[in-house]
């Protein structure tokens, strides 16, 4: 059967400056080559801005070792909020992203030495790997792990996102949305307990769930497997990150799936009850990018975007676009084709 999902785009993050944003993710994750940079209004996201248009500058940013993007979002026409609380883990919403490793150790080093004072301790996941995790200036949380797919060898530490980690209320009552409708078949870890990088004050209950990479979709050699972690805590009632605030003020926004067959997802979770609340029906203009995206909400309210991509820019110098519509939807676009967009590379 062929897959609709065929790897994660990217992890919304909203900033309040993008430019120092972007430099340090470019710096510490090699995410340094854009997809596009585009300025414009968010006219299809006013359910989730207060009921009005608000215009935003977003830049759609790869590591070409492989792994999904960051798309760094930043309000033009409000103040961006930041969440009032300190959030932990179990709390709704994206609690950590996911950035793959060829060699944990090598890239904790490196990342120790670079930035000492957001870089964990190395601990042990419940699958035996090692792992570490890196905070950001603007308080985002990053888990490194093993990846295991790559789409070429870079110089970097790290390769880009590979999953992330979502804090539920219950994680029985979410499983059927990954499984069923996004078909992650594979579950790596189903462990209840304490858990030193979580919370060892209160027990947790986590799920590791893997889609593994298939040759099927035009960048999914590029993007590779993805895992997505449910985290449930007992012991205290979990709070919304999102509580009160827009998409796009600060903090992990949504993870997007890149998406196969839009129509036939659209199905799919329908009969699982979750509606799409934002749909662009048609192709949407992201400037140098272009493709029909639509939003649903996971059982906690968290956001889940899925893009299926209409035209990618590979060699914009020389206006060398992609369009996808042409092609077959499973047959992977060339390995050359995609190494092309290292030349719009941003130092």
């Amino acid at each position: 059967m062929s897959q609709i999902i065929t790897g994660i785009q990217q992890v919304g993050i909203g900033v309040t400056d993008i430019n120092d944003a972007w430099k340090w993710y470019r710096n510490t994750f090699g995410t340094d080559v854009p997809v596009f940079d585009d300025v414009a209004e968010a006219k299809l996201m006013t359910r989730y801005t207060g009921n009005e248009v608000h215009s935003r500058r977003a830049v759609l940013a790869l590591n070409m070792n492989g792994g999904g993007g960051f798309e760094i979002w930043q309000f033009k026409s409000r103040e961006p909020v930041k969440c009032s609380f300190e959030h932990s883990p179990g709390d709704l919403g994206i609690n950590a992203v996911k950035i793959k490793c060829r060699d944990i150790e090598k890239a904790y080093n490196i990342l120790q030495t670079n930035q000492s004072d957001s870089v964990s301790e190395l601990f042990i996941l419940p699958n035996g790997e090692k792992t570490f995790q890196v905070r950001d200036p603007y308080n985002n949380l990053f888990q490194l792990v093993r990846g295991n797919s790559w789409f070429q060898n870079g110089n970097d530490a790290t390769g880009g996102v590979c999953g992330g980690i979502i804090g539920v209320s219950d994680i029985d009552t979410a499983l059927p949305l990954y499984t069923d409708a996004l078909g992650f078949s594979e579950v790596i870890y189903d462990e209840t307990g304490i858990f030193a990088d979580l919370d060892p004050e209160f027990k947790f209950r986590r799920i590791l769930l893997r889609k593994s990479q298939r040759d099927e979709g035009a960048f999914s050699r590029l993007f590779g497997h993805i895992d997505i972690e449910l985290i449930q805590v007992f012991g205290r009632k979990p709070q919304k990150i999102y509580s009160n605030r827009f998409w796009g003020d600060p903090g992990f926004i949504h993870i997007c799936f890149d998406v196969n067959d839009m129509d036939t997802l659209k199905s799919k979770c329908r009969k699982l009850g979750y509606e799409f609340t934002v749909d662009s029906a048609s192709t949407f203009d992201m400037g140098d990018a272009a493709g029909r995206f639509s939003y649903i909400e996971d059982p906690d309210g968290t956001l889940i975007e899925f893009v299926q991509a209409h035209k990618l820019p590979v060699l914009k110098k020389w206006g060398w676009y992609i369009n996808l519509k042409k092609r077959k939807h499973q047959k992977p676009l060339p390995d050359w084709m995609l190494k092309t967009m290292s030349f719009n590379r941003v130092k």
